[in-house]
């Protein structure tokens, strides 16, 4: 079985799915752990991939899979997981159907076979499609309200590749150059699967990788002009290069000394500095004052659901409520951390109301709201003004990132 061509990728799919759905696993773990034994970059890719799809349309395969059986398959059943990849490859990678079949059947080695057979079989022969967007999980609708048939637009194929540069002066030259877009001054989109460390500039430090939407945080703070910035939860370390390379003195504090070594090697390839420091913001007592903190705090990071599709499936209120509870005591310690005259932004990659506008109508100090005017690509307030993007946003350039950042001045 094992010599069957393809078959370790569809059999670490698998096991990234079950993973995900029955042990609440990030996809990126399940990765790690699911490709081990797979020597071959493009075989570690099309496993990714696979699982990939299969998540991000899960409830649109269990609804063919459903109506292919007379009687619905438990939705921990390995033959509905199998059915699941099976149709992602045929639906979303376009894998020929034979192959679907040589490469899916062997999973179920000693199981049901046929069963497996004869539902993927009168599924090619009825010619189903699926349909324009995603389907989101119920629960996920309702907690999106109003923009979650707009968000799962978005959902549609994984994201481009956004570049922040560290000179803004040569954002159109760059671009040209690479062959991308540009939504904003410092900014270039690429295509996706685009090679990261065969891009011009990268051993120079030029650029580092960063979604469009989570560079909008730190541009909210505006140049520094030598002041000082704390940028708290900072790993793995965009903000704080951003920060840098915007003239601010920064200090970059985070809890894991592994992530925080991310940012330090970042630092050292594009030649910015930071005062880096380990240590619990809930602990922590900074020893000096600061002009500026931003806050990217811990989230459910359900507005990365494009390139993660794994947190639609995760993600419950559970986690939800823990994170909120986390959020709010980091904010309650920036904000007492903050002299007269300091800025304090919040910002969180998630489209929970419990992680975003909920917690900045809690916090007891004097907004300051964002404007169209600091907005690049067209982008507006909330009513509030607050930012709020979603991957419902900018479709046609290639979208965004979910974010909610808020803004107070003392």
């Amino acid at each position: 079985m094992a010599d069957i061509p393809g078959l370790p990728a569809r059999r670490a799919a698998l096991q990234m799915i079950d993973a995900v759905l029955h042990r609440g696993e990030t996809l990126e773990n399940a990765e790690r752990n699911a490709t081990r034994s797979i020597r071959g970059p493009a075989d570690k890719a099309l496993s990714r991939a696979i699982a990939g799809e299969t998540l991000r349309w899960l409830v649109d395969l269990d609804g063919l899979i459903d109506s292919a059986t007379k009687k619905n398959l438990p939705h921990d059943a390995k033959p509905r997981s199998v059915l699941r990849l099976m149709l992602a490859q045929w639906l979303r990678l376009d894998t020929p159907p034979h192959a679907v079949i040589a490469t899916g059947l062997p999973l179920l080695a000693g199981g049901p076979r046929r069963l497996a057979h004869g539902v993927f079989s009168t599924l090619t022969k009825q010619e189903i499609t699926l349909p324009d967007a995603p389907t989101l999980p119920d629960d996920v609708a309702e907690r999106w309200g109003e923009r979650a048939s707009a968000i799962a637009s978005g959902l549609i194929v994984p994201p481009p590749l956004d570049l922040a540069l560290k000179n803004w002066d040569e954002t159109a030259e760059r671009a040209a150059a690479m062959g991308g877009i540009s939504l904003a001054p410092g900014h270039i989109r690429l295509p996706r699967g685009t090679p990261i460390d065969q891009l011009p500039g990268f051993g120079d430090g030029d650029w580092w990788v960063q979604d469009f939407a989570a560079s909008l945080p730190a541009r909210l703070l505006g140049r520094g002009e030598g002041k000082r910035v704390l940028d708290l939860c900072s790993a793995p370390g965009g903000k704080t290069l951003q920060l840098a390379a915007a003239g601010w003195r920064v200090t970059s504090l985070d809890i894991s000394e592994r992530r925080l070594e991310k940012v330090r090697q970042n630092l050292k390839r594009t030649g910015l500095e930071a005062e880096v420091i380990k240590a619990n913001a809930l602990t922590w007592q900074p020893a000096k004052q600061f002009d500026a903190i931003l806050l990217d705090a811990p989230c459910t990071a359900t507005g990365t659901c494009r390139r993660h599709p794994d947190v639609v499936h995760r993600i419950g209120d559970r986690q939800i409520e823990e994170m909120a509870e986390l959020q709010n005591a980091l904010l309650e310690r920036a904000a007492g951390w903050l002299p007269d005259g300091s800025t304090l932004v919040y910002a969180v990659c998630s489209l929970e109301s419990a992680e975003g506008a909920a917690q900045a109508d809690s916090v007891g100090l004097t907004a300051q709201p964002v404007t169209a005017d600091e907005l690049p690509a067209d982008l507006q307030p909330t009513e509030d003004g607050w930012l709020r993007t979603d991957p419902g946003m900018l479709r046609d350039e290639g979208g965004l990132d979910g974010f909610f950042v808020a803004r107070w001045r003392k």
